[in-house]
């Protein structure tokens, strides 16, 4: 006997091709039980994955491992444009490996004739006169606004530190070699992030500069205990706001001792690693 989900009381909740060959007709709670568990074990579906050491093998969210079709091949991470029309074609498997709060791309695995049809339709729009051209003003305009950005920033970094006139040298010093680390693409700091404004984000990446270059952060031996780095950061925190408060203050300053007048003079060239002494300047 065939139970078909077009059968009477289903009919018109489930596709026709969703019809499945039994002995007897199943409960329709048990179908759709039936039903998950095949779409669940399916492959042919966009998901993101992790890489696995077995060859042409990915690793799910849900920790199982899975063989790639063998009618699939792999696309390296690098041409965006391509990787991005991959994706909208589906099903793909994103490859991604997670450091911390980074991600990192180890291309895309999809079905081969995909992949090959894509591939010569992106080199055919390359070869096109037109397309170098409008790449070349693509270019330009998002060098110009990179640095409209980085002015920006730069002016945001400057209002923060809001130094004294006596040290108005060091402030402007101090926000360029800060605007600098932080704003190219790619720096993943957080002055590339939009999810804060950018008074917030001037703050944020003031006081990790000084946390780098003025302090020991970097050479410290932290517990793997959970919430002591956090703790560690905001402690350097508080110390990095009380050596500006004392550049906002005008008071007067020993070039010699303190660690952000040795990075300024140093002018970013290289990490400062302070003396215990130096540190409790702070």
């Amino acid at each position: 006997m065939l139970a078909r989900a077009s059968d009477a009381g289903s009919a018109g909740r489930w596709p026709a091709f969703l019809s499945i060959p039994t002995v007897h007709p199943l409960p329709r709670l048990r179908l759709f039980f039936c039903l998950a568990r095949y779409f669940r074990k399916m492959p042919f579906e966009t998901r993101e994955v992790r890489p696995c050491q077995k060859p042409r093998h990915v690793i799910t969210a849900e920790g199982r491992v899975l063989p790639v079709p063998d009618d699939w091949e792999l696309l390296p991470p690098g041409d965006a444009a391509l990787s991005r029309r991959l994706k909208e074609a589906g099903p793909t498997w994103t490859v991604l490996e997670i450091k911390g709060r980074k991600r990192f791309s180890h291309g895309i695995w999809a079905p081969a004739a995909t992949i090959t049809t894509l591939r010569a339709e992106r080199q055919h729009e390359q070869a096109d006169p037109a397309y170098q051209k409008k790449l070349d003003a693509s270019r330009l305009r998002r060098a110009r606004e990179e640095q409209t950005y980085a002015t920006d920033f730069r002016a945001a970094v400057l209002a923060f530190l809001n130094f004294h006139p006596t040290y108005i040298r060091e402030a402007e010093t101090l926000a360029t070699l800060i605007a600098a680390h932080a704003t190219p693409v790619g720096s993943g700091t957080v002055a590339r992030t939009e999810r804060i404004p950018l008074e917030q984000r001037a703050e944020a990446a003031t006081i990790a500069w000084l946390r780098h270059q003025t302090t020991g952060y970097d050479t410290m031996t932290i517990a793997r205990v959970k919430g002591l780095r956090r703790e560690v950061r905001q402690q350097l925190a508080q110390r990095s706001r009380d050596l500006l408060h004392r550049y906002r203050q005008g008071q007067p300053i020993d070039s010699t001792r303190c660690p952000l007048a040795q990075a300024l003079s140093k002018e970013g060239s290289a990490i400062i690693t302070p003396t215990p002494a130096q540190i409790s300047l702070f």
